[in-house]
């Protein structure tokens, strides 16, 4: 490393600790979602193959934890492979999903998190599955940050999982529909989507420059703050995400008033 990089690098960290200093933890987001965007941009820029920018990737997901942690940040939604992605060429699918499951399994055995998916199950090897169930039930008693691993997720297939689960819900309680109609109501909705009661993403962060959800969180978000940052994700750092946290912490949320 010249000493240029590294008086950069002292820069960089100077300016974070200034950042974090002044930052308001009564004004941070309770609940982030994350779109973890160009992995393979990074690779490619890089001079590297696609499955290493999604190591490089899948590395950096702990370490944006601990952030998370350090500013009491309490849910944290990682989207880590939309339904969309399954029409990608099976010789990079099939390492993303080993490296995924790999994340999980880490996450799990680290200590810290208590891990939830969040996604439809039935896209997922069965090898997944089982790994997404076990991560799950050796979390849940796991007093720290909540974080739902969205894998196999899209925006509109979990409101018509959730119009599914509702309808099934009611017939198994003998409701008839036009009894179901009367009652529907957004928070009917809200509570057969993947994540259930919990509290909807003050903050979603999206990396590489890209200015659009995708299908994220569609039904969570309709009130939530975005932050598009241009940097690719394997190369997102603490002071991009001090950036955010700073951002947000300005804002007025009106929630439509």
């Amino acid at each position: 490393m010249n000493l240029r990089d590294t008086l950069r690098r002292l820069l960089v960290r100077f300016y974070a600790r200034r950042v974090e200093g002044h930052l308001d933890h009564e004004q941070v987001p309770k609940h982030v979602g994350v779109i973890m965007d160009g992995n393979r941009r990074w690779a490619k820029a890089a001079g590297s193959t696609t499955v290493m920018g999604h190591r490089a990737g899948a590395e950096k997901i702990e370490e944006f934890l601990g952030w998370c942690s350090e500013t009491d940040v309490e849910v944290v939604t990682l989207w880590l492979l939309s339904t969309d992605n399954f029409d990608r060429p099976q010789e990079e699918l099939g390492p993303l999903l080993g490296i995924i499951e790999n994340v999980v399994s880490s996450l799990a055995a680290d200590g810290r998190w208590r891990v939830h998916h969040v996604g439809t199950l039935d896209l997922l090897p069965s090898g997944m599955q089982s790994v997404l169930k076990e991560a799950q039930e050796s979390t849940a008693h796991v007093d720290g940050i909540l974080v739902n691993v969205a894998i196999g997720y899209g925006g509109r297939q979990e409101i018509a999982d959730a119009v599914r689960s509702m309808i099934l819900d009611a017939a198994d309680k003998g409701t008839s529909m036009e009894e179901l109609a009367e009652h529907v109501d957004v928070d009917l909705i809200g509570k057969h989507l993947y994540t259930g009661a919990q509290p909807y993403p003050d903050l979603v962060i999206r990396t590489s420059g890209e200015q659009r959800l995708s299908g994220f969180m569609l039904w969570q978000t309709a009130h939530s703050e975005y932050y598009f940052c241009e940097v690719f994700w394997p190369a997102f750092r603490k002071v991009d995400f001090l950036r955010a946290m700073r951002d947000y912490a300005a804002r007025h949320r009106r929630y439509g008033g």
